[in-house]
């Protein structure tokens, strides 16, 4: 609001007040001839029910009444209005002088013309400080007035008041802004004007008065000392458009912006006018703002995007990369020409048509992921997918993409001879590696067979003691038990050896093996053993139960054992410690693991391993002991236990320091962990001719098993498949108390059969056996024992007798 406002505001409300209080004078002068004529006489309850002052109480502006009549001029009347301004109530004002409003800031001298006024009987207005009931301050201006009776009589004062505590407010906050305007103004880079605007006849603008400057108008202009002189006065030649402009805004209020060159050479500024005021003031604001860098920097911006257009469009054109655009559901917008000259697709057969069209089918789950990364914000980096060529065949393309808006921009290299050559070295080094392994297999296996073949030759001699002939059949039984172990140990890397897992402690079982542990090192290397992983919150030891294979963690342990008492050269410190862990670290390129772990670590003080041999330690065959200590299959038995039970194992070396293998396995939550039993290997016992029902497809090892299992004195009968078991079962009336199969046999095989005798004949146990079956590597056994081969006759023995007692007890409870 304006000064000019605020004093048109004032002046409306005293006009008002004017006409209130001649109102007031005139239905007073009209009340009925028996009426009180003093307040007196009336007393408050009368002049309450008078028109006057229910008016007077209906009104926004403040009014009170004083009875001159009564002593020192008390308050007779306060309208609703003045209780709300000064916050008090009714009967805290009737009956008093308005002094006690007065404080030590009202004006003296005022308050000596209201005295004057009341004194003779006059109007008088004065502006006047009061304060509320809260201690506040407002300013309000009093009008006082005598009201006189039909006779002349003085009846009473009036009193209005005008709060003008808000219009002062207002005056100084408008000044403020009136300066701080006017501030902003001078001191600003942007040139300000006001005109005023001066029209011919036919109201045309022919000129403009300069009613206020600030320098930087004159300093962008070039008009000195412009303020209160005519624009023709300075610039006769001024262009007549600048009139035409500012006159219509001046006459139809309607703001202008427009661009035009002020009079020093080569400035160009962008032009902001309005009209202030009324119509009839035909005043306009102009403000000049330099457009001269902002417009040379566009058109630099302009030239430069020019020149980048143009790089992008030879890019476009050269790239010998696939460019696609493509909109979020896959259908591309623009392809480059490379899609014709590397795929054999004109760029216009493909516009329109979703990307997957092009895609190899086993491409689109790679593809899907892909697309979902975009849409997510997330670029895509080297996604390889293949794509159809316009002949039908299919390239390897390696994409990138990003996502702009509402569609992604993705470059693809032909990676095809890459993926060529990846595949070649991938085949050399799998050749490499299955050479490697067939040459340790066939060094280890032509060693074993030649004690079995140099065993059995001397055995056919005639004059052989029994002495030497059963030294020689030990040796061919200590033979074969080597073999046995070298083709378990390579199970067991190739991660494809049959677990029986269970829940066991870790702790436990490396502290019932610390004693074994001592007798394979010697007494020149001192072991120590860490069981306690630490305790819980309440203090409990912390559990170490891992639900693996316990005959293959002892295995992994004892190889991890030779291994550092190897390194050792048989005299150091060895260390197995067991812990908890969260994680498994990042190993081989692979990144950690979190989870809950049981970790064990077997630490050396030996020789350690050079960092270039860490890469290989855990080949097959793969040693750095001398010829004849060692067949390399140790760590290599380590790594595939590890692995296939859902761990890792991890190995850092210092040479010259030691080396720490730490065999990592999860965490078993399960309470109700116990060590499994041990089987009691027991002498061979008779067969008391139980039938058995021996299931073989090889000719070989299907006689040996039913003669040796004739010689323990069972009755034996042997089928070749499982459908020939199935039909023998049926038809011998259920005769046969145990069954011995093999698990890989053409048609169904062995754990498939074993689980079709549970269903049908639930009281028939079945005893299975395998050298190896990919199908016990990833399904295991479904609860059916394994005897693995190559068995013993006395394994076979303990096997069904197992199985038997295990029928009895199932049977009769």
């Amino acid at each position: 609001m304006t000064d000019g406002d605020l004093r048109h505001e004032v002046e409306r409300l005293r006009q008002r007040e004017s006409e209130l209080v001649a109102e007031v004078g005139r239905l007073r002068a009209g009340r009925e001839p028996d009426a009180p004529s003093t307040a007196s006489e009336a007393g408050v309850g009368t002049l309450r029910s008078d028109l006057l002052f229910t008016a007077s109480d209906k009104t926004r502006m403040a009014m009170i009444v004083t009875d001159p009549n009564l002593p020192d001029n008390p308050i007779v009347f306060a309208n609703r209005a003045f209780l709300e301004l000064s916050g008090y109530a009714a009967e805290e004002l009737i009956g008093r002088n308005c002094r006690f409003l007065q404080g030590p800031g009202t004006d003296p001298a005022h308050v000596a013309r209201i005295r004057d006024a009341v004194a003779a009987r006059r109007d008088v207005v004065v502006e006047l400080l009061n304060y509320r009931r809260d201690g506040s301050p407002f300013v309000n201006e009093l009008y006082v007035s005598p009201v006189f009776g039909p006779h002349g009589e003085l009846l009473y004062f009036f009193g209005s008041q005008l709060d003008l505590t808000r219009f002062r407010e207002m005056e100084g906050m408008a000044v403020r802004r009136g300066a701080s305007f006017r501030s902003l103004l001078e001191d600003g880079e942007a040139g300000f004007c006001i005109v005023e605007m001066r029209f011919d006849a036919r109201g045309r603008a022919e000129d403009y008065r300069f009613v206020e400057v600030n320098a930087a108008f004159e300093r962008q202009s070039g008009l000195a000392n412009a303020e209160g002189r005519w624009m023709r006065e300075l610039e006769p030649e001024h262009e007549q458009h600048w009139f035409d402009t500012l006159g219509q805004v001046a006459c139809t209020g309607r703001d202008a912006r427009f661009r035009g060159a002020a009079s020093q050479r080569g400035r160009v500024f962008d032009i902001h006018a309005v009209r202030i005021g009324s119509q009839a003031q035909n005043r306009v604001a102009v403000l000049f703002e330099d457009a001269t860098v902002r417009l040379e920097n566009e058109r630099r911006r302009e030239a430069q995007d020019r020149d980048r257009l143009v790089e992008r469009d030879l890019v476009w054109r050269t790239s010998r990369d696939l460019l696609v655009v493509c909109s979020l559901d896959g259908t591309i917008h623009a392809v480059n020409p490379a899609w014709t000259d590397l795929l054999g697709w004109p760029a216009g057969s493909l516009v329109g048509t979703g990307i997957d069209a092009v895609m190899h089918p086993d491409e689109q789950d790679a593809a899907a992921q892909g697309f979902e990364m975009v849409r997510t914000g997330r670029n895509v980096s080297n996604i390889d997918i293949r794509l159809r060529t316009a002949d039908g065949a299919h390239r390897w393309i390696s994409w990138n993409a990003i996502l702009q808006g509402d569609r992604y921009y993705a470059t693809g290299r032909d990676v095809t001879e890459r993926r060529a050559l990846e595949e070649q070295l991938r085949q050399s080094q799998k050749m490499e590696a299955v050479g490697q392994l067939t040459g340790g297999v066939a060094h280890d296996f032509n060693n074993l067979l030649t004690v079995i073949k140099s065993s059995t030759d001397l055995l056919k001699r005639p004059s052989l003691s029994e002495e030497r002939r059963a030294r020689y059949i030990d040796a061919i039984s200590d033979t074969v038990d080597r073999a046995a172990r070298l083709t378990s140990q390579l199970l067991a890397f190739a991660r494809r050896q049959a677990l029986r897992p269970a829940v066991f402690d870790a702790a436990q079982s490396v502290a019932a093996i610390a004693d074994m542990v001592g007798t394979l090192t010697g007494a020149r290397i001192h072991v120590e053993t860490d069981t306690n992983a630490g305790t819980d919150e309440a203090g409990r030891a912390l559990p170490c139960h891992v639900d693996a294979d316990p005959s293959q963690f002892d295995t992994a342990l004892v190889n991890l054992v030779v291994n550092a008492r190897d390194a050792m050269q048989g005299e150091g410190r060895l260390r197995i410690a067991v812990r908890r862990a969260d994680r498994i670290p990042p190993l081989r390129s692979h990144p950690a693991v979190p989870g809950d772990f049981v970790a064990v670590s077997v630490s050396d003080t030996g020789a350690g391993i050079e960092a270039d041999l860490l890469e290989r330690i855990f080949e097959p065959f793969f040693t750095t002991k001398g010829v004849g200590h060692g067949t390399g299959l140790g760590l290599s038995q380590v790594f595939g236990f590890a692995k296939q039970s859902g761990g890792d194992v991890a190995v850092d070396s210092a040479v010259g320091v030691g080396t720490t293998f730490t065999l990592f396995l999860p965490h078993s939550a399960d309470a109700g962990a116990r060590e499994p039993a041990r089987d009691d290997p027991g002498p061979l016992a008779e067969g008391h001719g139980t039938p058995v029902l021996v299931v073989e497809d090889n000719v070989e090892v299907g006689a040996f098993a039913t003669q040796a299992l004739g010689e323990l004195g069972y009755q034996a009968v042997w089928v070749k498949d499982a459908q020939a078991a199935l039909a023998e079962i049926e038809a011998s009336g259920q005769r046969f108390e145990v069954v011995f199969s093999d698990v890989v046999m053409p048609g169904m095989n062995g754990v498939d059969l074993a689980r079709e005798i549970r269903r049908r004949w639930p009281y028939l146990p079945v005893v299975l056996t395998s050298g190896y079956s990919h199908v016990l590597a990833s399904e295991g056994t479904d609860g059916f024992p394994l005897l693995g081969k190559p068995y013993s006759v006395a394994d076979l023995s303990r096997a069904l007798r197992k199985a038997l007692r295990e029928r009895l007890a199932l049977t009769f409870g």
